[in-house]
């Protein structure tokens, strides 16, 4: 696919980076920063253009005329749009915008239709649409969804005191009687799709594959609580607060936000009348302990300071014995704070960019690949793909144990006629079957290359 990314900030460096892999990408950067051109094109596989994006000559020289998908991630809304609208009219090819203002969000199905575009991705309202994934379901610190959302992999600390401590893969089904899968482990910087004589240790971060609402069941037999929580506290009343309270209020969950800027509380008090809206200081360790802060089941930090939020958070959870999410905005900062054991941190750059390079690969799917979904997991060591099997497919009809599979390849789960199945040697793959693939440190466009 021909694809010009315009504005190389975070989202856009992040992009180049995961779609770069995909040789049959060819990637064309627009930003007007010429230092920040040149470095992206030293580093990965680009062409660049010094320029602005609406600059129809500049959009001429990045070969808009034939472009297969324009993504447009500068860091205006206003000029996201134009971008988009200019894409159209010059070439044939599918637009993607960042668009961030809640006003223009209240009105983004309109927007999408007359402007054309294939893809309206909000940072703040995904962001939120992941932490309210979380709180569902706390003991996770991260959860991806496949099958329409009917299967889920969840990753989690296994705690000191765990049953899964020196417990071998193999072992786990039988022990346990658990239909769950175990697809990854993060141990340190490593990261492993376990066999069978994998032996699990605290410490250790595990993925593992269900059916949705049958993850429960299993945390239980390994003595780690399941309870949803029923309040949360959070920190800063930006735009990612306002879509989360949102949310968590529609399920039932009580929501107080602590937020420093006056009229910012009375714009939350009018949208969200059932939230409890505090003014003052959330980074006043005083002000959280006279708010109620021991009392609530969760707690969200949401600042705009990463560092500040990585210190509310560490001072939350020396307070409270339940769920602590941490936005943080600076990628970079990932390696630095990983060892702090924040419970689940949010970066809203990363979850942009996997929205739109999961979108990127649903349009390929219809020139020719076949996958359906894409999530980035063991700390985006590896990836998790759904494929739906088509006619004569390689890998059908052949039971799974005389699969000639590439090392570090999972199949994780079947889904067939709404019934998921966690396989096992004797299962095969049958056309029309929606598959979950956990491929590590391989490149899988198709379903096709788990095969050597």
């Amino acid at each position: 696919m021909n694809i010009i990314i315009v504005g190389c900030g975070k989202v856009g460096e992040k992009l180049i980076e995961q779609l770069s892999r995909e040789e049959e990408h060819n990637i064309t950067l627009i930003d007007t920063n010429a230092d920040v051109v040149q470095e992206v094109v030293n580093e990965y596989d680009v062409m660049g253009v010094v320029g602005s994006g609406v600059d129809v000559d500049t959009l001429a020289e990045a070969g808009i005329a034939k472009a297969d998908v324009l993504i447009a991630v500068a860091g205006s809304d206003e000029l996201n749009l134009m971008l988009c609208l200019m894409a159209k009219k010059l070439g044939d090819c599918q637009t993607i915008a960042r668009v961030r203002k809640p006003e223009y969000f209240k009105t983004i199905h309109l927007i999408k239709e007359e402007l054309g575009l294939a893809m309206v991705v909000n940072p703040e309202y995904t962001s939120a649409n992941e932490i309210a994934r979380i709180l569902r379901f706390p003991t996770a610190i991260k959860i991806d969804t496949f099958a329409k959302g009917r299967v889920e992999i969840l990753k989690f600390l296994v705690p000191q005191d765990c049953i899964l401590n020196s417990m071998k893969v193999m072992d786990i089904s039988s022990k346990l009687k658990s239909g769950i899968l175990i697809c990854g482990v993060e141990r340190g910087e490593e990261a492993f799709i376990p066999s069978g004589n994998f032996e699990i240790q605290s410490g250790d971060f595990l993925s593992i594959v269900a059916p949705i609402g049958q993850a429960g069941a299993f945390f239980k037999k390994i003595g780690i609580r399941t309870d949803r929580v029923k309040d949360t506290m959070i920190v800063g009343g930006g735009d990612t607060a306002y879509y989360l309270a949102k949310q968590l209020l529609q399920r039932g969950i009580a929501v107080k936000i602590i937020e420093q800027n006056q009229e910012r509380c009375e714009q939350l008090f009018q949208s969200l009348p059932g939230a409890v809206i505090a003014h003052g200081d959330g980074t006043d360790n005083k002000i959280l302990m006279e708010e109620g802060l021991t009392h609530f089941g969760s707690f969200v930090s949401l600042t705009n300071i990463d560092e500040e939020n990585v210190l509310l958070s560490l001072y939350a959870k020396s307070k409270i014995d339940g769920k602590v999410i941490t936005k943080i905005n600076r990628i970079e900062y990932g390696k630095v704070i990983g060892d702090l054991q924040l419970g689940t941190t949010i970066y809203p750059k990363n979850i942009t960019a996997e929205y739109i390079v999961r979108f990127v690969r649903a349009l390929k799917n219809s020139m020719g690949s076949d996958i359906e979904t894409l999530h980035y997991i063991l700390d985006g060591k590896a990836e998790a793909l759904e494929f739906i099997i088509k006619e004569n497919s390689p890998i059908s009809n052949i039971k799974l144990e005389e699969l000639n599979l590439k090392e570090n390849i999972l199949i994780a789960c079947i889904t067939r006629n709404g019934k998921h199945i966690i396989p096992h040697g004797q299962d095969m793959i049958v056309s029309g079957d929606s598959v979950v693939v956990v491929a590590l440190k391989n490149r899988v466009t198709d379903i096709s290359d788990i095969l050597k």
